[in-house]
């Protein structure tokens, strides 16, 4: 079976479960773990921060990063499809005790003009803005890249009105891996910075949140509050580390299968693809034809390929480090037959 429902369905390779079952582990709420610390400070020097902090998940990343940086009753101004807003269960409002303010972004994209005009004015009849969140690559937009000029002027923009900025970046290595610009050149516009392991970069488990000394200090409290402190998680540890050290420079195959895929199945009739929308990983597919997103998700299940119905027209394809070329080419024949069912 072909998987190409998410990146998080990536599996162990074999040297990175070598490197996992000869970790050195110890207990990391006592931050004794050799492999956790090791991950958390190479992680930090990538993206030129001070500290990081390793956790189980990339919405608890980014939850805390909320936290960190709002006090109860602050508002939050975020891209209307991005994940903090809509994929995280509502943790906003239960955990920090925010609103969230959503702005109509261009494939994921939020101007600084948007941001500056919705930032909320200085007086007791409204929320406090204190934090603008930003998604690099964002997923619901199909692994865009937010463009690093507009995060800059975000990020100037925060600073002159003393608001604080997050990026969830739990697919930044994609971006960088795309674009070329270093990780840290897109973490230094933001205070704090949240990045993945599992996703693209095939690890089993966990995320970071990456920050000053002080925030990350007060952020490995919000872990602990969540249930999110770990003993001996250095086994764990070790295959994102693995990953860290490794995987990075893979990226640039499944963007390029993600880009044979777009443009195959762009030609079939009662499928399009916004090309220029496909900048990573992620393959945005609408169905034209007299098919919902769901009736060809299950389609392509009987020809052996799995593939998310993300709206009623709209599939998400992505591809990852256990999707070859000829597995690409294969989903491409899937989707060619299909094709032949569907087209209006």
């Amino acid at each position: 079976m072909i998987d190409i429902r998410s990146d998080t369905v990536t599996k162990p390779t074999p040297a990175m479960r070598a490197f996992m079952a000869n970790a050195d582990v110890g207990d990391d709420v006592y931050r004794e773990d050799p492999m956790v610390r090791a991950l958390e400070e190479e992680t930090a020097a990538l993206l030129g921060k001070e500290a990081a902090l390793y956790v189980p998940s990339g919405t608890m990343s980014n939850q805390i990063g909320v936290w960190v940086n709002t006090r109860e009753g602050d508002e939050v101004i975020c891209e209307r499809d991005c994940h903090i807003y809509n994929y995280e269960a509502g943790a906003p409002a239960l955990l920090s005790r925010v609103l969230m303010k959503t702005l109509q972004g261009a494939r994921g994209v939020i101007s600084a003009a948007q941001v500056e005009e919705a930032v909320n004015p200085s007086n007791i009849h409204a929320a406090a803005t204190t934090l603008v969140c930003l998604e690099n690559t964002h997923n619901k937009a199909g692994g865009t890249i937010y463009p690093r000029e507009e995060m800059e002027r975000i990020s100037d923009l925060c600073k002159r009105a003393d608001m604080r900025l997050h990026l969830d970046g739990a697919r930044l290595w994609n971006a960088s891996a795309a674009t070329g610009i270093p990780e840290r050149d897109y973490a230094e516009l933001a205070d704090t910075v949240s990045v993945c392991f599992s996703k693209g970069l095939g690890a089993p488990v966990g995320s970071a949140l990456c920050g000053s000394q002080e925030v990350i200090e007060r952020a490995r409290r919000k872990r602990k509050i969540l249930g999110g402190g770990m003993r001996q998680a250095g086994i764990i540890a070790a295959g994102a580390l693995y990953a860290l050290r490794n995987h990075r420079t893979r990226l640039v195959e499944d963007h390029a299968n993600a880009r044979r895929l777009a443009e195959a199945v762009n030609e079939l009739p009662g499928i399009k693809v916004d090309l220029e929308g496909v900048h990573t990983n992620i393959v945005m597919i609408e169905i034209t034809g007299n098919a919902t997103a769901q009736q060809v998700s299950t389609m392509m299940k009987e020809e052996g390929v799995l593939i998310n119905a993300m709206r009623p027209k709209v599939l998400r394809a992505v591809t990852h480090l256990d999707v070859s070329s000829g597995d690409v080419e294969k989903a491409i024949e899937a989707f060619a037959r299909i094709s032949r069912k569907i087209r209006s």
